[in-house]
């Protein structure tokens, strides 16, 4: 039956992609995009210099459509962003700037160690920060119809941080997702969260000091705690209910005291110092993989946890963080 159901999704995502490689339609939207972006405070100058430059990018949905997270099993997944090269790339990068690095871990209390992973596997720490005219990006997902409210509201955000001088738009290049710089910030975490750390009045997100303390603001704001674990990877008993498995990143459910899940995982000896701690089990493949085994692999994850969600709502993402920052924290 998942063999059926991965085929059917590949099929859609094919129709899909050629149906809007050739829409005549872009520039119509364009038109329409214009006033709406007028309406929320976008000068008009901004949109003619930007939008209305912007080009559909065809290879954005097919990005879109065909990532990682959609069809790598964990174990693929997870070693291919949280190994021992990028351990020591990670090392190197550190190194280099181990003051400023500590001083940011310091003031906005993030360990260094999530901070270099984060950095490692966005963007394997700065190399591959994107080649992709952002704005083009944008509009093109604005324009197609899976995502439109969300990319739609980005690339008003972006246009707005362009008005108010806050980032330059000229050449400015990304992800196919329209993230940006050594985290991948989208353009509401620009304006939520990034940070002028060294005060040149330039928010500089290719540099270490100012991605690092914008990252690192991020994660302060929105709950991350150093003396609390992410994830352990575990093994279940046979009789562990289906409801309690979760295979979506959307919502984590059906979360439970360790003392309480403790029942449905053999060798629990390993959680005995977080009783109080609310978990929940997660088993990423099952839903995705085809053969894939209904109770293998399975994570127990912890509020930590769903913090890395909110930066990218991906179960394998959240995984792959959480095992190199714990390599990192051996490592360093």
């Amino acid at each position: 039956m998942k063999k059926i159901k991965i085929c059917v999704f590949f099929l859609f995502v094919i129709t899909n992609f050629n149906a809007y490689a050739n829409d005549s339609e872009f520039k119509e939207w364009k038109e329409k995009f214009k006033l709406i972006a007028l309406e929320r405070g976008v000068s008009l100058k901004t949109i003619e210099n930007t939008v209305g430059k912007s080009s559909f990018l065809k290879n954005v949905i097919k990005y879109d459509r065909y990532q990682p997270e959609f069809y790598e099993d964990t174990k693929t997944y997870v070693s291919k962003r949280a190994n021992i090269k990028k351990v020591n790339y990670g090392i190197k990068i550190y190194n280099i700037n181990k003051k400023v690095i500590d001083k940011i871990t310091s003031e906005f209390s993030v360990d260094r160690d999530l901070l270099l992973s984060l950095m490692g596997i966005e963007t394997n720490f700065g190399n591959y920060l994107g080649k992709m005219d952002i704005v083009s990006s944008l509009a093109t997902l604005s324009y197609d119809k899976r995502r439109s409210e969300f990319f739609t509201s980005e690339l008003i955000t972006l246009l707005i941080l362009f008005d108010n001088g806050i980032i330059n738009p000229n050449n400015y290049l990304g992800s196919w997702a329209g993230a940006f710089g050594n985290f991948q910030f989208m353009p509401s975490t620009i304006k939520n969260y990034a940070i002028d750390y060294n005060t040149d009045e330039t928010i500089n997100l290719k540099s270490i000091d100012d991605s690092f303390a914008s990252a690192a603001n991020y994660l302060n704001k929105i709950g991350w705690d150093n003396s609390a674990p992410c994830f352990f990877k575990v093994e279940l008993v046979n009789e562990t209910p289906q409801k309690y498995l979760n295979t979506s990143a959307k919502q984590i459910k059906h979360k439970n005291k360790i003392s309480y899940l403790k029942k449905y995982i053999k060798n629990n000896e390993i959680l005995n110092n977080y009783d109080n701690l609310k978990a929940a089990l997660v088993t990423p493949d099952y839903d995705i993989i085809p053969d894939a085994k209904k109770l293998t692999p399975a994570y127990v994850v912890f509020d930590n946890y769903e913090l890395i969600l909110k930066w990218n709502r991906s179960l394998r993402f959240a995984l792959a963080v959480c095992t190199l920052k714990n390599k990192f924290k051996n490592a360093i």
